[in-house]
């Protein structure tokens, strides 16, 4: 799919790695509809660097984790223009112990993390089967983002890593299921940010695992992103940007 003149929806698209994920589309001449939460000042840089970008946006701020707000949002979508990509990458990242998750925690992880994603994919897919009617195939792309906690779960991140893996299994399911109009793919980084807190030592630690021997940055999982809407023949695939972290 060429990207130049297409419509994207981007979810959580103020956070430091999803905004990086944007202006790269951006860039490659997509317009951009983007949906985040709070982060109003983010918004602000992100909709003016669009704008010198000469790229038609629409910023929605919601949350995601309430059905109604999806149905507003996908009104307010019509309006706008017809998308034929769809970028799930809404999330919250937090370490919890499993002795300290509330029920409150889990539920409010699940619904960011993996439900969101699954209701914004339905109306897409929806949204795309009333709205595009073209032969050649496929008509439209998925990519969720996902986390390579999948595939090594470190303590203190079951909520997190179970909220991923989920996304992760919907992905490959959905590949079945959709094709040939839509290809479904995700993106697993690795470390990009580190967290909050975390030592000196435990970074080299944790760097000493990471035969690129460094964090990775957001626009190296920007273009991951691009490569897979780009690439018409790759679906049901998970796509690790780790530094060879999980080799």
């Amino acid at each position: 799919m060429e990207i130049k003149g297409k419509t994207a929806i981007i979810t959580g698209a103020t956070g430091k790695l999803t905004g990086s994920i944007v202006l790269e589309l951006a860039k490659a001449g997509a317009n951009c509809i983007c949906i985040y939460h709070k982060k109003d000042a983010e918004a602000k840089k992100l909709q003016a660097a669009l704008g010198r970008l000469k790229i038609k946006s629409l910023f929605i701020q919601t949350n995601l984790t309430r059905p109604e707000n999806i149905e507003k949002v996908f009104a307010d979508i019509e309006r706008f223009a017809r998308p034929q990509i769809l970028i799930n990458a809404a999330a919250v990242f937090e370490k919890k112990l499993i002795g300290d998750a509330s029920f409150e925690y889990i539920r409010k992880t699940l619904d960011i993390n993996f439900t969101a994603a699954m209701e914004m994919t339905r109306k897409f897919v929806e949204f795309v089967r009333k709205k595009i009617k073209q032969k050649q195939k496929p008509v439209a792309k998925i990519i969720n983002i996902a986390d390579i906690v999948v595939q090594r779960p470190p303590a203190g991140f079951s909520v997190y890593a179970a909220s991923k893996a989920a996304l992760v299994a919907a992905t490959k399911s959905l590949a079945k299921e959709l094709a040939p109009d839509f290809t479904v793919n995700a993106v697993s980084p690795g470390i990009i940010n580190w967290q909050k807190n975390i030592t000196a030592k435990q970074k080299k630690k944790i760097l000493a695992h990471i035969p690129a021997g460094r964090t990775g940055k957001p626009p190296e999982v920007a273009q991951a992103v691009k490569f897979l809407i780009e690439n018409d023949y790759i679906t049901g695939q998970i796509i690790n940007v780790d530094g060879g972290r999980t080799v």
